[in-house]
């Protein structure tokens, strides 16, 4: 019972740590950060390692598990909208997996670093082993990601639950593994066009990460709003919400216009120089050809940018 407390001790300070960082940075923690830690009494805590399911020393149990873009180990959704991690290896024996097998046993939470670009991660937590699969030719535990807010003692400690917990557990996990799935394709999105754009903004060259977004051409809800590179711009919050509202639109040739109407408004400085002053100018673009803007999207939102200002 002593280990198990000291074990929720350890597990309860990485959770925090962890949200100071994604309050500080973001939801996207760069490598170099995770593999620093933190400190807990006097001894350094790494949250990962070479391998995707990491153990500290002061653990006995996997603290996380990670995947990386380039990883031959890559996660998957199943069927139930559960989140599939491949086994180290095919051994059901090895230490990693045995290590996650008694994390599903003893119901422990754990941290999951899902690698979106090289080096850079959108962390999800708690996370539990639910499930484990050793058929070839990809055995495989079943994780579910679980509300901070139901992280409690219990959890922490790894006991038990009633069976009406359990079910009740399970459905809400269920609901919340869907919502993170969201998240990762909208942040894997963001942080590689982010990275086409030299985290800049297109339209002002802004450098500020914390205030950049990836504008989408044409949006996400239609057919053609894939989220690729292509359909992608980097742009400050600012410049993205004048995108959306179309008081700027972007030629095909990758000039930027404003509306007329815009353009004849007296509204103080910012107006003057953060939207006004953007007309005629060229966006900065991706070094890559293949990664700039597909000219037939940026054709379709022009035109309807011009139609916003004919009867603006």
């Amino acid at each position: 019972m002593l280990y198990r407390q000291y074990d929720s001790s350890v597990r309860a300070a990485a959770f925090n740590w962890l949200a100071e960082q994604t309050t500080r940075y973001g939801d996207v923690l760069p490598r170099s950060l995770l593999a620093q830690g933190f400190i807990f009494n006097n001894v350094r805590v790494p949250l990962v390692g070479p391998q995707g399911i990491f153990k500290p020393r002061i653990l006995e149990i996997p603290l996380s598990i990670s995947t990386t873009p380039e990883s031959p180990y890559d996660d998957a959704f199943g069927s139930d909208g559960l989140l599939r991690y491949r086994y180290r290896g095919i051994d059901p024996n090895h230490r990693d997996n045995i290590g996650l097998r008694n994390a599903m046993k003893f119901h422990l939470p754990l941290v999951y670093l899902h690698g979106i670009i090289p080096g850079r991660y959108v962390t999800a937590w708690p996370v539990f082993v639910v499930g484990d699969d050793p058929r070839p030719p990809t055995p495989s535990f079943s994780i579910a990601i679980d509300d901070k807010q139901h992280l409690g003692l219990d959890a922490l400690l790894g006991a038990s639950q009633t069976a009406v917990a359990e079910e009740a557990a399970k459905g809400r996990r269920a609901y919340i593994t869907s919502t993170v799935r969201v998240r990762l394709h909208q942040q894997e999105f963001r942080e590689r066009v982010l990275e086409a754009y030299r985290r800049q903004c297109a339209f002002c060259r802004l450098r500020h990460e914390e205030l950049l977004d990836a504008a989408h051409i044409i949006p996400d809800n239609e057919p053609e709003g894939d989220p690729v590179v292509r359909n992608g711009v980097a742009l400050c919050h600012l410049h993205h919400t004048a995108f959306d509202k179309y008081f700027v639109g972007l030629r095909p040739d990758f000039i930027i216009e404003v509306r007329p109407d815009i353009l004849r408004e007296g509204d103080g400085p910012t107006l003057k120089h953060a939207i006004q002053g953007l007309h005629g100018t060229k966006i900065a673009l991706p070094r890559h050809h293949e990664l700039h803007p597909d000219s037939e999207r940026l054709e379709r939102r022009y035109r309807r940018f011009l139609e916003a200002a004919s009867v603006l």
